[in-house]
């Protein structure tokens, strides 16, 4: 049961921020998810599109962490860890993705508007360009949090890792 509770918490957590990240970058620029991807949903509502997209965009990424956690917490003998022990873990992770990728926004923007980066020939084309600062701040703040989610929570199994072995010491 509690390698159940560690899944679901790994993966809500990501579908949580996931939402809340698309609910800044959808109102930011909204071409980035009615132009840029899938024709999922139809509506031009910004607020829709993060609710769906947070969902689809983040449960591929929490629900592995929670698996991988899950295992590395209670698979073998004891010392075994709970929900408790990592939940703090997992929830730093979303901070640290959050806190990235709003630099990462923040940097795109300002490459952009010093013209070190461009909105590609193909994009340029269908993105008007009044939106391509906005644009580019949304790729890669969502790029950041791609990579920051996965190195940290490989971080984050790591932690789960060592907490046990520290345990299994003391």
């Amino acid at each position: 049961m509690e390698s159940l509770k560690i899944i679901a918490f790994a993966t809500l957590a990501a579908i949580v921020y996931g939402i809340l990240h698309d609910q800044v970058t959808a109102h930011l620029c909204v071409e980035y998810f009615t132009i840029a991807h899938p024709p999922v949903f139809p509506t031009s509502s910004p607020f829709l599109l993060a609710l769906g997209w947070g969902v689809i965009a983040t449960w591929w990424v929490g629900l592995p962490l929670g698996v991988l956690l899950a295992i590395v917490a209670r698979a073998g003998g004891a010392p075994r860890l709970v929900l408790v022990d990592l939940r703090g873990a997992i929830l730093r992770l979303m901070l640290v993705s959050a806190v990235g990728a709003l630099l990462a926004g923040i940097a795109g923007a300002t490459a952009t508007t010093m013209g070190a980066v461009t909105v590609s020939p193909y994009w340029a084309s269908v993105i008007p360009p009044a939106k391509h600062v906005a644009f580019l701040a949304d790729a890669w703040a969502h790029g950041a949090s791609y990579l920051i989610g996965a190195i940290g929570g490989l971080v984050v199994i790591g932690y789960a890792i060592a907490r046990r072995r520290q345990l299994r010491r003391a």
